[in-house]
């Protein structure tokens, strides 16, 4: 029986047109699905469904959709985190992570109150400095680089920013997945992406999901620290940005 199935570009050129052709027609493809975003059942006979294509180094994952949920897309995602959720399907144990020897990104989900009303918002700090590719100096340039792709520094914690074009913020399964950037060869790549999905409020996936969108401020390592409540990670930010040393951006929010 022919799916209602939505297979983008991307994910055809990756699959090849004749796998997607037998997906379109129900022969690798099932009637129903666990929806990769909100977790609820879906039906590729009876409503709209995306493939979503999850690609590591070695390794490829296609889940499904609802289109509402999510669109039909490829995301990059590290090849260990695919291999633990295939193992993880199977019933084996995955692989203990190797313990990174690189500045990673730490990011924190919460509530930030801008223009009297509650927005969902990421707050990314680096475990190091950030340098800047090939550059020998040793010198942090996470702000600098981010202010190149388009995020605004900012003074003072008290406006909603402007849009970024190209990022976005991937929400699958009710948890946070990743931060993802415009790809250089068209598309999306992960510019953060969480070794677990990182688990989001109720009331944080509420306020996403009324404005699909996400505020993302960064600031460079030893700026903001891990903080337990909000309100302190507010204090954090609001010092940050007196120092300069923060840097903002608004994205879509992909997924629900």
């Amino acid at each position: 029986m022919q799916r209602m199935l939505d297979v983008s570009d991307d994910v055809r050129a990756e699959i090849g047109d004749d796998e997607a052709d037998r997906l379109l027609t129900g022969d690798n493809s099932p009637g129903s699905y666990d929806c990769t975003s909100c977790r609820t059942p879906g039906d590729s006979q009876q409503e709209r469904t995306s493939t979503v294509l999850f690609v590591g180094e070695e390794t490829a994952v296609l889940a499904f959709a609802h289109a509402t949920c999510l669109p039909s897309q490829v995301v990059q995602v590290p090849e260990e985190q695919l291999q633990g959720a295939v193992q993880s399907i199977t019933g084996g144990e995955p692989a203990a992570p190797e313990e990174p020897e690189q500045a990673v990104l730490g990011v924190t989900s919460g509530l930030v109150l801008l223009e009297g009303e509650l927005h969902p918002a990421l707050v990314v700090e680096p475990t190091g400095p950030i340098a800047r590719p090939g550059a020998t100096s040793g010198g942090d340039d996470f702000l600098p680089l981010l202010i190149e792709q388009g995020f605004m520094p900012v003074s003072q914690v008290k406006d909603v920013p402007s849009a970024l074009n190209g990022w976005s913020v991937l929400l699958a399964m009710g948890q946070l997945h990743a931060v993802l950037q415009p790809g250089e060869s068209g598309g999306q790549a992960a510019w953060w992406q969480a070794h677990q999905p990182l688990h989001v409020t109720e009331g944080w996936r509420a306020a996403a999901n009324k404005t699909n969108k996400v505020l993302v401020f960064a600031a460079p390592v030893g700026s903001i620290g891990r903080q337990p409540r909000e309100d302190l990670l507010r204090d954090a930010l609001d010092k940050a940005a007196a120092n300069g040393k923060l840097v903002t951006a608004c994205m879509p929010l992909a997924g629900t």
